[in-house]
């Protein structure tokens, strides 16, 4: 099958690359300054979908009770899946996910679960029989660029709607579980330590020019690309840095530094659109 990826001209290349080095970019931002971010939430509970310039993403939540796993008895589970479509991007092929795919899944779970973002044993029922496994789904309707970011931003603010039912344990021997529907019982949010948040810097030339959330032109001819996952209190929660350029640890720290910061502000994005419900 026949790549159907765009890819710039040379022109095209080199004007990316001479704007940047004068620190301009082709949509007009500076260096460090995020796309216009728009929040939005589904009737239901867990939904949402993010806009992040022209990258759009659809999240939806989703629970049920199942045996835990054997060394974590009294643990919940939280699972992330995405689906590309090609409608979102003729590059990506219906069906079996792709690299970018996985690497998605794999940069938002690493986020949330290494960092213990959600409390997982308040997902316990009855410790070795009966959790919550709480699943995400994401889905990329247009690739505009830089899909980790929009993605976690997706996650957290669907994660952060989401009520799961209610359930009582009674019975002869304490353990049977009844699933209350919402009209009976009120449904109980995730309990959320904290967001973290996923900050895309992409290099060019030698490494030494950086701008973070790179469009869709700039990552095709971006030189390498760093995913700093930070909260709000600036925790590192997880850093991806998939091929590319080799960068110096001293670029990584000033990354780290602009992401902090970044992170507060979106944090704060994401809670204000929250109370605005």
């Amino acid at each position: 099958m026949m790549d159907q990826r765009w890819r710039p001209t040379v022109n095209e290349r080199e004007f990316i690359e001479q704007a940047l080095q004068s620190d301009l970019r082709v949509d007009g931002r500076r260096p460090f300054d995020f796309r216009k971010l728009t929040i939005s939430f589904g009737r239901e509970d867990g939904s949402a979908e993010v806009l992040l310039g022209e990258t759009c993403v659809m999240g939806y939540v989703t629970a049920q009770l199942v045996p835990p796993y054997k060394d974590r008895p009294n643990e919940g589970t939280l699972a992330i899946f995405t689906e590309f479509s090609p409608m979102a991007d003729p590059a990506f092929e219906p069906g079996r996910p792709g690299e970018a795919a996985i690497e998605l899944g794999r940069v938002i779970d690493r986020g949330l679960r290494e960092s213990r973002a959600v409390d997982m044993e308040s997902l316990c029922v009855v410790a070795g029989k009966h959790v919550w496994a709480v699943r995400v789904d994401l889905h990329i309707l247009d690739n505009g660029g830089n899909l980790i970011d929009a993605a976690n931003i997706t996650a957290l603010a669907a994660l952060s709607t989401f009520r799961r039912p209610e359930c009582t344990v009674g019975g002869d021997d304490g353990q049977q579980v009844t699933v209350h529907d919402p009209e009976v019982m009120d449904p109980l949010p995730l309990t959320i330590h904290h967001l973290p948040i996923a900050v895309t810097f992409a290099y060019f030339g030698d490494g030494n020019i950086m701008v973070i959330d790179p469009t869709y032109k700039e990552e095709a001819v971006m030189g390498g690309r760093m995913t700093a996952t930070v909260n709000s209190n600036g925790d590192v929660c997880a850093i991806q840095k998939a091929g590319g350029e080799g960068v110096m640890s001293s670029v990584i720290m000033q990354c780290l530094r602009i992401a902090s910061v970044k992170a507060a502000d979106i944090t704060s994005k994401i809670k204000t659109k929250i109370h605005q419900l």
